[in-house]
């Protein structure tokens, strides 16, 4: 059986309790804890406190794993390798949670370029070009996707997250600057992916659900079988033993985004991530207050 909540507002935590309360509730019931939270970090932060699985069904606009799962398994699937592609992101890089998860899991294959295709409004984040840096992935920042779709293997479209924007004049500016249709098609490969982690709302023309090169509710039904086999997985794992976990008292990452800023009980979780001393929680690069960037504030 399945039990849980989408609205806070309908458990404790609209009356104050903490996520690690909330927590060592859940997974006192439950087999596999299974959480979504607009704060970045929040499935990590979780996972301390969990007596089983954790799956992090998206933590703000930091990562989704099992998007990028099921991503992974209908690249694999449908062109039979996830080496040598010519893979491009489009719409809404910044607060992308999807594009984010798939470029750290497709740095693990050989032979892999990037076009990151946005508004410079909506440009990837720094943290996520010092990722491919570090990596070794090839990639270019444009802004006109007519230019670059010739060149492309995967065409990953995304919406424009409304609900990611707090100055709504920059969300009409940017929600219809890509719209793919059929005679953009035109100048793509016949064997190009058209993905899309959905739902969309106008990036996607109609017309283009009829093309073959379309494989975006291909890609849902193989969303639901990764589930599947993920859940069932982490079920024969069982209960781990209780750890005991440090108290924090100030968080160390000043993303504003990160849970670390909410739940200040959470210790102060650090990783080297090739060198540089990064947040464990959200993976933002950990700076000096006075060198602080615009996008983590």
């Amino acid at each position: 059986s399945v039990f849980g909540f989408a609205d806070p507002n309908s458990s404790s935590v609209a009356k104050g309790e903490s996520l690690k309360d909330t927590i060592k509730m859940v997974s006192g019931y439950a087999d596999v804890v299974v959480i979504r939270s607009p704060k970045e970090g929040a499935a990590k932060a979780a996972s301390l406190y969990s007596d089983v699985p954790v799956i992090n069904a998206g933590d703000g606009g930091h990562m989704h794993p099992t998007q990028t799962l099921t991503d992974l398994t209908t690249i694999m699937h449908l062109r039979g390798s996830l080496d040598d592609m010519c893979v491009g992101l489009c719409g809404d890089l910044k607060n992308g949670r999807t594009v984010h998860s798939l470029i750290t899991a497709l740095a693990r294959f050989k032979n892999i370029k990037f076009y990151l295709i946005s508004p410079r409004e909506l440009a990837i984040p720094h943290y996520m070009i010092d990722y491919m840096n570090a990596h070794g992935l090839r990639h270019v920042e444009v802004t006109n996707l007519d230019a670059v779709i010739p060149q492309l293997d995967v065409l990953y479209m995304t919406r424009i997250q409304k609900e990611r924007f707090t100055d709504m004049a920059s969300y009409e500016r940017n929600r219809g600057v890509y719209i793919l249709t059929g005679r953009k098609l035109e100048k793509a490969r016949d064997d190009l992916l058209i993905m899309h982690p959905l739902p969309r709302v106008n990036e996607i023309a109609v017309e283009v659900d009829d093309d073959p090169r379309a494989v975006y509710f291909q890609q849902a039904r193989y969303g639901m079988f990764i589930r599947m086999s993920l859940l069932k997985t982490l079920i024969a794992q069982g209960r781990k033993a209780p750890e005991k976990v440090p108290v924090g008292t100030l968080p160390v990452c000043h993303n504003s985004r990160c849970i670390t800023q909410t739940e200040l009980y959470l210790p102060p979780l650090t990783e080297k991530v090739n060198g540089v001393e990064c947040c464990a929680y959200c993976g933002r690069e950990i700076y000096p207050m006075e060198n602080i960037a615009d996008e983590d504030v």
